[in-house]
């Protein structure tokens, strides 16, 4: 491939790779592109800056939920996290040095949200078009867009009505003083365990609308000693050995997901948390899960069970009826007034390329392909989009482990797909329909006997009854598969 200098701010451009987005996924793509010699590409971010979902999410007390030596890529360890799980500042600032520290910020350009992306089948490349009227003509297209940052909204009416302040916890609004008001929060999950503890000692009263209770144990995290941080920049050996621990111990956790028999050891831990933070046997109830631990997402909390347990804070388990101007509405038919609603409603985790169109060959439409749901061949390429790469595409979820190392196993698959175009003299890969449909209907049989689809009503789960979104294996396994492209699932162009 070619290699021309770093691509203008602006306008329009020829390139080997474009790639959209510049969170953990753009980013690492990127920094491998360059540490190979690849200097035809770039990076389209719709933002000011570099971070993805690091940089949207800023609500109170946002952290991650993996071990700061695991949540970071492999070839660019940070010897001085200041805690074992890292929060989104210092998550933010580590992807800033990384992009600064391999030198991609010229192939950057930001403020360019991606509005289409057609493949031309004549000429086998892709036309990338941006918000700004620009076109990036490139010969492979790689989606760095990730999955879980379009913030989802209840379906309720009134949610225009409400007369105070609303908005969801991906969009926080750092202007609005919740000191001494009643606060309304809707959701108890993720993004809502962590920043309900930050909130409950300001407000005045909480009321905290919960459809269904998740599994939470406690959150192994401390501050990281000064001598553990000057032992890990001069004897790099013992940060990867933390790492690795981290990493094996997350697998075996995971075995527990695989195989649905029994109960999951950490079931017992989880049940063992509510009971040391919350005395009241009705309140213990309702925070008690139903479902199998593992199903829905578990989370990671020392703070959550002893914010709830205050008594400025209601948990209210009644379905919503609506939002009315002066609060929330219940099924029973009662009112609790609110000055402030904060949505932790989560994301839509399926509609990841809307209002973006993908057009493949003979005018298909990704959006319209993945109407019912997304599926794709090892979670990173898809018949009939030739040289369209994913990171984090369907089916690389996690439930236990890193997905840093997921997205480090996706690059490989797609720097190894990009030295055999080279490698053959062609111009185009297309995945083979065949390999697709038998990747999935794998799928589908693993996953059956997985806690995924034990039951529960999960995120993870689409409306017509699959689970696009979990990889139901070990992380290992998926970086065996991923290691070399195997030139029989595709057809070159």
């Amino acid at each position: 491939m070619s290699a021309p200098a770093p691509p203008a701010a602006t306008g329009d451009i020829e390139v080997d790779v474009c790639i959209v987005g510049s969170g953990f996924s753009g980013l690492g793509m990127a920094i491998h592109l360059k540490r190979e010699g690849r200097r035809s590409f770039v990076v389209l971010e719709k933002a000011a800056s570099v971070g993805g979902t690091w940089r949207e999410n800023t609500y109170p007390g946002c952290a991650c939920d993996i071990s700061s030596h695991l949540y970071s890529f492999s070839f660019a360890p940070k010897p001085d996290w200041s805690r074992m799980y890292p929060t989104q500042p210092e998550i933010r600032d580590y992807l800033e040095d990384c992009a600064t520290r391999f030198d991609v910020r010229d192939h950057m350009r930001f403020h360019s949200r991606v509005e289409r992306a057609d493949y031309d089948a004549v000429a086998r490349v892709w036309r990338v078009k941006t918000a700004d009227g620009s076109t990036i003509t490139a010969q492979a297209l790689v989606s760095g867009m990730g999955g879980l940052h379009k913030p989802q909204f209840p379906d309720l009416p009134g949610l225009d009505k409400f007369k105070g302040p609303a908005f969801h916890s991906a969009l926080w609004d750092h202007s609005v003083d919740l000191t001494g008001k009643t606060v309304a929060v809707i959701g108890t999950g993720a993004s809502a365990i962590q920043f309900v503890p930050q909130i409950q000692p300001k407000v005045k009263a909480l009321h905290l609308y919960q459809r269904t209770p998740p599994w939470i144990v406690p959150k192994q995290d401390f501050e990281m000693a000064d001598w553990t941080k000057k032992m890990f920049a001069t004897v790099p050996v013992t940060q990867g050995a933390l790492r690795r621990y981290v990493w094996t111990r997350n697998e075996l956790l995971g075995l527990g997901f695989i195989n649905s028999k029994g109960d999951h050891p950490g079931e017992k831990l989880a049940r063992e948390h509510i009971a040391a933070h919350i005395p009241d046997p009705a309140l213990r109830e309702k925070l008690t899960p139903t479902f199998k631990f593992g199903c829905k997402r578990v989370l990671i909390s020392n703070d959550y069970y002893p914010a709830v347990a205050q008594q400025n804070v209601e948990l209210v388990t009644q379905a919503l009826q609506r939002i009315n101007a002066e609060g929330v509405v219940t099924s029973d038919g009662s009112l609790r007034e609110a000055d402030v609603i904060i949505y932790g409603t989560g994301f839509r985790p399926f509609d990841v390329l809307n209002p973006t169109v993908i057009t493949g060959r003979d005018g298909r439409i990704l959006n319209d392909d993945w109407k019912k749901h997304p599926e794709a061949f090892l979670g990173i390429t898809v018949s009939g989009y030739p040289n369209f790469f994913m990171l984090m595409g369907p089916n690389t979820g996690l439930g236990h482990n890193s997905m840093i190392y997921m997205i480090e196993s996706q690059i490989q698959y797609i720097m190894d797909a990009l030295r055999m175009l080279d490698a053959r003299g062609v111009r185009a890969m297309d995945v083979k329909a065949d390999r697709q449909k038998a990747f999935n209907t794998e799928l589908d049989q693993r996953l059956g006997g997985t806690v995924w689809s034990s039951g529960c009503k999960s995120w993870y789960m689409s409306a017509d009854g699959k689970n696009p979104a979990i990889w139901p294996g070990l992380t290992g396994e998926y970086r065996k598969r991923t290691k070399k492209v195997d030139e029989e699932d595709y057809a070159f162009l």
